[in-house]
């Protein structure tokens, strides 16, 4: 009799036991032929860029996912394994045509990108292949194409990225240079989040602190000392958020591109330089002043660093309307620029040598250059000089300190372009710094708002500590909630459009 007991137990615990197949790794095919009611919307759209490309990525995010994907492939034996490539035939759901022989890729949630089931369809990148296979998918039930950013919005609202990681996503989808994907795979990796959290941490700590104060401090349970440590930590988070404000906008210039503005007189060689920078014909170049009349931009990738560089108009006193409007628009782009390239006629200084330094610091100040690291001064037309007189000014330069650096160069022979390109390769660096080095930048201007008004909530703190607890708390509360809104712990859904409309569709 207890041998059979003994049997019976051994039996059901060998069915509680029983691995039960997972529909993570193989979903039933009853599963796959029955779209699910009731649980959402399930997204697709093509997730690798537009036009013709070796393979096209069209992805899938939601519960009718594998439903889609054993409707296209007509798998006898389920879906793939998770997270292994497939090679299949991809087919019409509704008339069985072949479409396309590709990979298949299959993630259940929550182990996939969105947090949701997922699939990939890996497919020839031609403009008839994607559409065909687009179109398949949207005769689906329960399948819509994508809005912009709907994958990752949907990735944020699972909990699998922060609204810095976000941003830092759609920074490293819009890189162009080196500087600028350093900058966004670090602040995807999570380093500005983790940094916004300890902060919040602190912040959290210390309005613990002083609630507990409030509630008990009358029934003397509090420690001594407890206001006391409220106070340092409110005052080391002052000083290290305002230092993090104080980064000379580097991660925003990265970001955005550094303005670079050349300037000076007409007919200095402006555009020539513009052109050699370039190396191809950006701007017109002719011997008559006062061509360029209007702003010329372009982008530009130098060192690694994202720069907006300008040629503008010479300035000098004219009658000209047209010519003082360029002239006007010169001074306007000169208050905005982050480095200004002051370009002289070398020939025009020897002519002034016993008035040189005067001549130099009343240019730079009509360019309205304030502080010597905003500029480099840029001598040019040494073709036209000889050695002698080269030297002479070379010598005259060197006794001045408070000038800004001296790169002396020929647009016309090349002579002296790469050493000016090194000096303005350094001081793009300075202006952006490393992005891999110290503390995470401050990239985005929403960031910079919140963290002014967490700094004025910590001024009502030290404010209101000594008249009235309750109102000192309130702003601790406040701070805390705007250090949230910078990661979208609290209050981010007024600002989830704003972040996620400039995100491609299918990402």
């Amino acid at each position: 009799m207890l041998w059979k007991r003994i049997s019976k137990l051994r039996t059901v615990l060998g069915v509680l036991n029983r691995k039960v197949p997972s529909y993570g790794r193989f979903k039933p095919r009853h599963f796959c032929s029955v779209p699910p009611v009731g649980q959402g919307h399930t997204i697709f759209a093509l997730s690798s860029g537009r036009g013709k490309c070796g393979v096209a990525v069209i992805r899938v995010s939601g519960p009718a996912s594998a439903f889609c994907l054993c409707q296209l492939t007509r798998m006898k034996q389920g879906l793939p394994p998770p997270r292994t490539a497939v090679l299949h035939s991809i087919s019409d759901p509704n008339s069985g045509e072949l479409l396309d022989r590709g990979l298949l890729l299959w993630f259940p949630g929550p182990q996939s990108f969105t947090g949701e089931d997922c699939a990939e369809f890996h497919v020839h990148g031609g403009p008839a292949v994607i559409s065909a296979i687009l179109q398949a998918l949207g005769s689906l039930p329960g399948l819509r194409p994508a809005e912009a950013g709907e994958f990752t919005r949907r990735a944020f609202q699972a909990g699998k990225l922060d609204l810095t990681e976000v941003e830092g996503l759609g920074d490293l989808i819009h890189a162009e240079t080196e500087a600028q994907r350093r900058q966004a795979l670090r602040q995807m990796a999570g380093d500005l989040g983790h940094l916004y959290q300890t902060w919040s941490h602190t912040l959290t700590r210390a309005l613990a602190h002083l609630e507990a104060f409030i509630d008990f401090s009358e029934e003397e349970n509090i420690e001594d000392g407890v206001l006391n440590q409220v106070d340092n930590f409110v005052r080391q988070l002052q000083m290290e958020i305002h230092s993090h404000l104080h980064d000379n906008r580097r991660g925003e210039r990265l970001r955005s591109g550094v303005h670079v503005v050349i300037a000076g007189e007409a007919n200095a060689g402006k555009s020539s330089l513009l052109n050699a920078i370039c190396q191809r014909p950006a701007a017109i170049v002719s011997p008559i002043a006062g061509t360029t009349r209007d702003v010329v931009e372009t982008a530009l990738d130098i060192g690694g660093f994202p720069v907006l560089l300008s040629d503008t108009a010479g300035l000098r006193d004219t009658h000209d309307i047209i010519e003082k409007e360029g002239v006007r628009r010169t001074r306007e782009r000169l208050e905005q620029a982050d480095l200004t390239v002051a370009l002289l006629d070398v020939v025009g200084l020897l002519e002034a040598s016993n008035k040189l330094t005067h001549l130099l610091f009343s240019f730079l100040e009509d360019l309205n250059v304030r502080q010597k690291q905003q500029c480099i001064l840029v001598l040019n037309k040494i073709d036209l000089l000889h050695k002698k007189e080269l030297n002479d000014l070379h010598c005259a330069l060197k006794k001045e300190e408070d000038l800004p650096t001296v790169c002396w160069l020929s647009c016309k022979t090349g002579s002296g372009i790469e050493e000016f390109l090194r000096v303005l390769r350094a001081e793009l660096e300075i202006l952006c710094g490393n992005p891999l080095l110290g503390m995470p930048s401050l990239t985005q201007a929403r960031h910079r708002s919140h963290l002014h008004k967490c700094l004025e909530a910590l001024g009502l703190y030290e404010y209101y500590k000594r008249a009235d607890m309750a109102l000192a708390a309130e702003g601790l509360r406040s701070a805390l909630a705007s250090l949230g809104r910078i990661t979208g712990k609290v209050g981010a859904e007024e600002i989830l459009n704003l972040i996620f409309r400039d995100f491609c569709i299918g990402k």
